[in-house]
């Protein structure tokens, strides 16, 4: 149940920093929020706005609040394997993944067979240069680099999942740096001043507004259909190292976007930002951290969280903090028993499970909320 943290700011949160909470409270100060802000469990400082929080705007958009990477989120396939069908260990699955699915900052591929998914988003709004187009094509359908992950999970029936995390790449990166810039741009032509300058927003009916919005709405297209893209390679790799395999059903969903909705007779913009739109019956992806548990959620529809919930485990640790106080050999305890990137472990260190919040909190925090479809267990993993 959400607690009243701050005026105009509902919390879900038993386990969140004093500077996250004055971080929100910015944003729920802002004139053209008619209601509540509400902070998921997982809420922790971002920049401008919080992670983990959803924003109700009435004419105008924040950016920064959608951040950079528009149409983050989360795809997992049930599939019709068990734990009975797979080899005593998923090591041929690794150099697969590797080569089918680019990881990285930058990482990229030749593959002319994404051209006609590309055909299928449109173009976005923006113009892109040579250089975009050709982005735009080759980080189609690669992984990207920090939190990002693919995964190979077991559920509580001992039923085979893939679980995914991406967004909109490089393309999407730029084209909200962009509009960022944009909105800080007319904040101080019609000399605006804000508690925060990355609360820069643009005004609905305006061409800042209609030029983002369109591009947006192009990077959220172009982050789901990357997902199903690498979804799919993901699930035919697995099949073919197990020998059989079919995939069952797919949830895709975002947890960094903004959409109109109807609220309490308010036609509004709901920002999530690091929040997955939990409507009555929506299903939903929440990971938690590298070593622990993912959920795979139905949504209750809760009006006070704008029909909203977690989207994952949420930092406790900056990723330098995490580098300081963690170490290689305490995440290659953690994650005993699964194949992974282990050749990798220095490098992945600001991912450790210690460097997040408890997953099993998240959830419990949030049982008005969702409700729990199914528990996974990693046995796969593959960081960006």
């Amino acid at each position: 149940m959400p607690n009243r943290v701050a005026p105009n700011l509902l919390s879900w949160a038993t386990d969140i920093e004093p500077s996250t909470i004055e971080q929100a409270a910015r944003a729920a100060r802002l004139p053209f929020v008619p209601g509540h802000v509400a902070l998921m469990p997982d809420a922790h400082v971002g920049l401008g706005a919080t992670v983990g929080s959803v924003i109700p705007t009435q004419g105008a958009v924040i950016p920064s609040a959608v951040g950079v990477d528009i149409g983050c989120g989360m795809v997992a396939t049930e599939t019709t394997l068990t734990a009975s069908d797979l080899p005593d260990s998923l090591a041929a699955l690794m150099p697969l993944v590797e080569r089918r699915i680019p990881a990285g900052v930058g990482k990229g591929h030749e593959d002319p067979a994404i051209d006609d998914a590309l055909d299928a988003i449109g173009r976005p709004h923006t113009e892109l240069s040579t250089k975009q187009e050709k982005t735009t094509a080759c980080q189609f359908g690669t992984l990207g680099s920090g939190n990002h992950f693919v995964e190979v999970c077991l559920d509580e029936r001992d039923r085979v999942w893939t679980v995914l995390h991406s967004g909109s790449r490089g393309i999407g990166n730029q084209l909200a740096t962009r509009h960022i810039a944009e909105a800080k741009k007319l904040m101080a032509r019609y000399f605006i001043t804000l508690e925060d300058p990355d609360l820069a927003y643009l005004v609905q009916g305006t061409p800042e507004f209609t030029a983002y919005i369109r591009d947006m709405l192009w990077a959220q297209r172009y982050a789901m259909a990357s997902r199903a893209r690498m979804d799919a390679v993901l699930s035919a790799a697995l099949f073919s190292v197990v020998g059989t395999g079919d995939r069952v059903r797919t949830i895709n969903c975002h947890h960094n976007f903004t959409q109109q909705e109807s609220h309490r007779n308010k036609e509004l913009w709901i920002t999530r930002k690091g929040a997955i739109k939990a409507d009555t019956g929506d299903h939903g992806v929440i990971p938690g951290s590298m070593g622990t548990r993912s959920y795979v959620v139905r949504g209750l529809g809760n009006p006070s969280s704008y029909n909203s919930c977690s989207h994952g485990a949420g930092r406790r640790m900056s990723r330098t903090e995490a580098r300081r106080r963690l170490s290689a050999e305490s995440l290659a305890e953690a994650m005993a028993g699964r194949t992974w990137n282990a050749d990798r472990a220095t490098a992945l260190v600001d991912e450790h499970p210690e460097a997040y919040k408890s997953i099993d909190q998240v959830m419990e925090d949030q049982r008005d909320l969702v409700e729990v479809e199914h528990t996974l267990r990693q046995i796969f993993n593959y960081k960006g």
